[in-house]
């Protein structure tokens, strides 16, 4: 895939990120790779407001390869992701709902069935400062065998074989961290068992078949 192409994903996903209050400003960051080469939301500048030509390319071992503008100070920590696993796209946002669950929780219980597409529980990363290593590492941990993550009192990210994928991940992470906190005005959220959810897994694989009339 060309870059010009990553580029242009970066900026179209960046204005949906900010559309659906994913982010305000320029906080969160979104990148695409290709083999070597990664496609990453700038330093600074509103999401909403991106353009391919400023939005730099780095390679995986964090040299800028191209663009003027300084790639996000959370690069780091997206090659990170990218070295540990097999994703081709990392969308790092500061969404409400997963923002609140970050702050107060050590991990997002399964309250349905649908966490099991991110993987099943969610782990929050011990916090780190943004943009260093120890984050970079924390985050990488805790999305070991998973498609999603919280970062202690920042935020989520959320992994994908394409940009498209996820971003649909940070989508539903959002929607997971809403349905509990929401949950939680009303009383305690019933977390699924291990065999509730392995029963989902067999349903998907093994689905009724609905015999034909005649």
């Amino acid at each position: 895939m060309k870059m010009a192409e990553l580029r242009r994903q970066v900026c179209e996903y960046g204005r949906r990120a900010v559309e659906l209050g994913l982010v305000i400003g320029s906080s969160g960051n979104i990148s695409v790779r290709d083999g070597d080469l990664v496609a990453v939301t700038p330093s600074g500048v509103p999401l909403d407001r991106l353009t391919p030509e400023v939005c730099p390319i780095v390679d995986v071992e964090g040299y800028l390869v191209q663009g003027d503008a300084q790639p996000s100070s959370e690069t780091p920590m997206h090659l990170a992701v990218y070295a540990a696993t097999g994703a081709e796209a990392v969308v790092h946002t500061h969404s409400v709902f997963g923002t609140v669950v970050a702050t107060t929780m050590t991990e997002l219980p399964p309250v349905h069935y649908n966490a099991l597409m991110l993987g099943g529980a969610v782990r929050v990363a011990e916090y780190a400062t943004y943009g260093t290593d120890e984050l970079a590492a924390n985050v990488r941990a805790a999305l070991a065998g998973k498609q999603a993550a919280l970062m202690a009192n920042h935020g989520g990210v959320t992994v994908g074989s394409s940009l498209e994928k996820a971003f649909e991940a940070t989508r539903l992470l959002e929607w997971l961290c809403e349905v509990y906190v929401r949950g939680l005005s009303v009383g305690r959220p019933v977390v699924l068992t291990d065999e509730q959810l392995t029963a989902v897994v067999e349903r998907t694989f093994n689905p009724p078949l609905f015999p034909r009339r005649g």
